[in-house]
C-alpha cells in the first residue's frame, strides 16, 4: 500500500485512510436511498437502480483510485439524476431508455474531453482566487444541503425559514419530523464537541450516535416512523440481502432519437452542467487538502477527470444517471483522507452495500447532516486565504460563493465567478490579465443561459 498509493509522502496512514473513506461512504450512502427512488419516477425498475448506482459507484471510484491516486469519491450526482428524471423524461417526453442513451453519449464525449486535455485546461484556467471561491462556496452550499436534509431550513414565505418546533407540536407532527430535526441540532453539536477535542474519526463517530440515538428514540416511542411522509424506521429490517437484477436496466439505451437537435440538447446539458460540477469539485476537496501546487494547478487532475468520464459511461450501460464526483469527499478529506486509498474504502463499501443494503439505507439523512454542516465549517476556512484588498477578483469571488449556495449549483457558482471576473477586468482596462480561454467560457456561459 505503501508503494502504490505512497502515503508518508502524502503524509498519512492506513488507519487514517480507511477512517476517511468510511466517513466519505457514510456521508454518500443516501445517494443508494435516493438515486433509485428519484428514477423509478420514471418507470425505471428501482432495485435495478440501486445495483446499478452501487456498481458505477464502485468502479468509478477505483478508477480514481488506480488512475489519479485522490481520495475523491463518486456515485450517482444528485442534480443531474432530478434533471433526467423531471426534465427529460417527464418534462420533455423522451423515455429513460433515450435518457440513459444521452447519458452513454456524454461519457463517451467527456473521455475524448479527457484525452485530450481540455478538461484539464479548463481547470487550469481559472484563476486561483476564483479556485478558493470555488472551495468557500462549496462549504456554503452543503452547509445548506445538510440544513436542508435535516428539515431545520424548510420552505416558507421568505423562500426559506427555520424549522418550527411549535407548529410541529401543536400540528401533531413532533414525534416524526420534529424528532429528527433536533436530533440533527444535538448530532451537530456532539461532531463539533468530537472536533474540539480532536477526536480521530470525529465525523464518522457524529454520524453513528447521531444514528444510535435516533434508533433509541424509536425505541421510546418518541420517534413514530411514518413512511407516508416520508419518514421510515431507523432500525434496520435485516443485515444481509442479495443484490437485485440488473436485467431491467442493463444496455437499456434508445439511441434511435441520437441525431435529433432536442438529443443534442439533452446531451448538452448533461455535459455542461456534469463539467462545471466536477470541476468544482475537484478545485474545492483540492483546495481544503492543500492539493494544489503553487500554480493553483492539481497534479493527478487528468486522471480524476478519465475516471469520472468512465463512471458516467459505465453507469448509463448498468442503468444509473450521470456519475460524477462527490462533494462529500470532503468529509473523508477533513478526516485526513489525502491518496487514492480512500477511494478504494469508499468502492469497497459501495460494493459491499450490494449485500448489506438493509444496514446502509437505514442510515437517516439527519444522522448525516451533521457531517455535511461541519465539513462546510472546514472548507469555509479557505475564505483566509483571499486577498480581500483585491477588490478586482475578490468581487468575483465573492459573487462565485454566493451563486453557487443561494442558488443551489455548484455550476452557477462557477459560471458567475467566471462571467463577472472576466467582465470587469475588461471594464478596468486589465483585460489582457485574464487568459483567452476564461473569454471563451465566459461566451459558453452567456449563451447557455440565453439558449438553454
Amino acid at each position: 500500500m505503501e508503494k502504490f498509493f505512497k502515503l508518508k509522502e502524502n503524509k498519512t496512514d492506513v488507519k487514517t485512510e480507511l477512517i476517511a473513506g468510511v466517513t466519505t461512504f457514510m456521508t454518500m450512502a443516501y445517494i443508494l436511498a435516493v438515486n433509485p427512488s428519484i428514477l423509478k419516477e420514471t418507470g425505471m425498475d428501482a432495485g435495478a437502480v440501486f445495483t446499478a448506482t452501487a456498481l458505477a459507484s464502485a468502479l468509478a471510484s477505483f478508477c480514481m483510485a488506480l488512475l489519479a491516486n485522490l481520495p475523491f469519491v463518486l456515485s450517482a450526482g444528485m442534480g443531474l439524476n432530478a434533471y433526467f428524471a423531471y426534465t427529460v423524461v417527464m418534462g420533455m417526453g423522451y423515455s429513460w431508455e433515450v435518457a440513459l442513451a444521452a447519458v452513454f453519449v456524454e461519457g463517451l464525449i467527456f473521455i475524448v474531453l479527457s484525452v485530450t486535455n481540455v478538461r484539464e485546461a479548463i481547470f487550469n484556467a481559472i484563476p486561483k482566487t476564483l479556485k478558493i471561491a470555488v472551495s468557500v462556496g462549496i462549504g456554503l452550499f452543503i452547509t445548506f444541503i445538510g440544513l436542508q436534509n435535516a428539515h431545520i431550513v424548510v420552505d416558507g414565505a421568505t423562500l426559506v425559514t427555520m424549522f418550527s418546533f411549535h407548529g410541529a407540536l401543536t400540528g401533531g407532527t413532533f414525534h416524526t419530523e420534529g424528532i429528527t430535526v433536533l436530533l440533527a441540532l444535538i448530532g451537530t453539536m456532539i461532531t463539533a464537541f468530537l472536533v474540539l477535542k480532536n477526536v480521530k474519526g470525529n465525523i464518522l463517530l457524529g454520524i453513528l450516535i447521531t444514528w444510535l440515538l435516533g434508533v433509541l428514540c424509536e425505541l421510546s416511542g418518541l420517534y413514530v416512523p411514518d413512511p407516508e411522509l416520508k419518514f421510515f424506521s431507523l432500525i434496520p429490517s435485516g443485515i444481509l440481502s442479495m443484490p437485485s437484477s440488473l436485467a431491467p436496466t442493463l444496455l437499456k439505451m434508445d439511441f434511435s432519437g441520437l441525431l435529433s437537435l432536442n438529443f443534442l440538447v439533452v446531451v448538452f446539458a448533461f455535459l455542461f452542467v456534469d463539467i462545471f460540477d466536477t470541476l468544482g469539485t475537484l478545485i474545492g476537496c483540492a483546495s481544503k487538502a492543500n492539493m494544489l501546487d503553487q500554480d493553483g494547478k492539481l497534479p493527478g487532475i487528468k486522471g480524476a477527470l478519465f475516471a469520472d468520464a468512465i463512471g458516467t459511461t459505465a453507469g448509463a450501460c448498468l442503468g444509473t444517471s450521470t456519475i460524477t464526483t462527490f462533494v462529500e469527499s470532503s468529509s473523508g478529506i477533513a478526516e485526513g483522507g489525502r491518496t487514492g486509498l480512500t477511494a478504494v474504502v469508499a468502492g469497497a463499501l459501495f460494493a459491499l452495500s450490494l449485500f448489506f443494503s438493509p444496514i446502509f439505507l437505514a442510515i437517516p439523512s439527519f444522522a448525516t447532516a451533521p457531517a455535511l454542516i461541519i465539513v462546510g465549517f472546514f472548507m469555509m476556512q479557505q475564505v483566509a486565504k483571499i486577498d480581500w484588498e483585491d477588490a478586482l477578483c475578490t468581487i468575483p469571488a465573492f459573487i462565485c460563493i454566493c451563486a453557487m449556495a443561494f442558488m443551489y449549483s455548484i455550476s452557477e457558482g462557477i459560471a458567475f465567478g467566471i462571467i463577472s471576473y472576466s467582465l470587469l477586468h475588461l471594464l478596468m482596462g486589465k483585460g489582457k490579465e485574464v487568459t483567452p480561454l476564461m473569454y471563451v467560457l465566459s461566451i459558453v456561459f452567456i449563451l447557455k443561459y440565453v439558449f438553454l
